[in-house]
């Protein structure tokens, strides 16, 4: 007879096994094989190696099909990341987001407050983007959350939950337009509570940013209600 655990058990009895693993199997990098520690995934030389971005993206612009380069028209759709998405940095991202290793988010906030300028590290809120209730049920956890609240530890903001939520669920649109990819993301994410956001400086935290389309969403969002908010993703895949 096959012991079978109910879905919502199953992220815990992994958060209790994925300690005993690490300590049991060795990390090795998944760039070179050489050792590395677990709670960075990635050995000193290969996350040397990661591409970085020397500037801004502007999610407004990508979503409109736009190359990334800076942007001065669109005022509060800036995007900060500090890598460009390689075989290295997606290992990373692979494994923080679906291979239930949440715990790399701590090693991650500096890395994420090192792509920041100076007055955006003067933030009043930290935010994730949220993930949709169903995936996190299935996942867990939340990875942006889990960046986020790095992300404030390391520049000594308050991080914040629940002010945004996920009403609808979204599937991947990188085959869409630009106008296409809005309107996909159009009233996916809301302000749970507007009031007293504003003036407000706000970071809002994703993994990833590829189209632009769920940070551009949720940016305006908090542009709406009041706030002046800026984007933060790990890595740009463009």
């Amino acid at each position: 007879m096959s012991l079978r655990l109910a879905p919502s058990f199953a992220p815990f009895v992994r958060s209790l096994t994925r300690p005993l693993l690490d300590f049991v199997l060795p990390q090795r990098c998944p760039g070179c094989g050489a050792a590395a520690a677990p709670e960075r995934l990635l050995c000193e030389r290969c996350l040397a190696l990661v591409p970085r971005l020397s500037t801004a993206l502007c999610a407004r612009c990508l979503v409109a099909g736009g190359d990334g380069s800076p942007c001065s028209r669109h005022a509060g759709f800036a995007v900060h990341a500090p890598w460009q998405l390689d075989e290295r940095s997606r290992a990373v991202v692979h494994a923080l987001k679906y291979g239930e290793r949440p715990s790399l988010a701590r090693a991650l906030g500096p890395v994420l407050a090192g792509a920041l300028p100076r007055a955006a590290r003067r933030a009043d809120l930290v935010l994730g983007v949220p993930l949709h209730a169903v995936r996190r049920r299935e996942r867990g956890y939340d990875q942006a959350e889990a960046l986020a609240a790095a992300l404030a530890s390391a520049i000594g903001a308050p991080h914040a939950t629940g002010l945004l939520v996920r009403v609808r669920a979204t599937s991947a649109q990188a085959r869409l337009g630009g106008a296409a990819r809005r309107r996909h993301r159009a009233g996916a994410v809301a302000a749970a509570d507007p009031a007293g956001r504003e003036g407000r400086r706000v970071l809002l935290v994703d993994d990833v940013v590829t189209t632009g389309a769920t940070l551009e969403s949720a940016l305006a969002v908090l542009r709406g209600a009041g706030a002046r908010a800026a984007g933060v993703a790990l890595a740009w895949a463009p």
